[in-house]
């Protein structure tokens, strides 16, 4: 039973609440992985990179909260319990301990990047099935795409 009814049929609603559950971890994990860097981050870039990873972490908190409000309005309670994220995100993520500036910015490109393809995959799934979560996943890519290319332009030119 639910508790809140949708204006989607029901397998649009299915669609489009996989897609928004899916894209609900990878933006809670994002704010994890970029608190865990930003608190442990060293070396000679530590106050910008420090303050970059903020920005990153807001807009995933802000974009977690706008994705799982979409699910609830169609009618699908969002998961963000600690133990749901913890089995299902696979981004990658900063190592245990201190991390060196130019390792958290690549962590941040490779994660983004990640997340970025993956919410290119939804915004395929849901062009059928709902255009206004397909506008959101648009946004929400628009935004990681910009912040993975700021991350990306740090390590430039390349080390090695």
């Amino acid at each position: 039973m639910t508790a809140v009814r949708s204006t989607l049929p029901d397998e649009a609603r299915r669609v489009s609440c996989e897609a928004l559950q899916d894209t609900l971890v990878d933006l809670l994990g994002l704010s994890l992985i970029g608190k865990q860097a930003h608190w442990n981050i060293v070396g000679p870039r530590f106050r910008s990179i420090h303050l970059q990873l903020d920005e990153v972490v807001t807009a995933a908190r802000n974009f977690a909260d706008t994705v799982a409000e979409r699910s609830a309005a169609l009618g699908v309670p969002p998961d963000g319990r600690p133990e749901t994220i913890a089995k299902t995100f696979t981004l990658p993520a900063p190592k245990e301990g201190w991390v060196r500036d130019s390792d958290a910015v690549q962590v941040l490109v490779e994660s983004l990047q990640d997340a970025v393809g993956r919410l290119r995959e939804r915004i395929d799934a849901t062009e059928k099935a709902d255009l206004v979560t397909q506008d959101l996943l648009i946004s929400i890519t628009a935004e990681l795409e910009k912040q993975r290319w700021m991350f990306d332009a740090e390590n430039f030119p390349r080390e090695g």
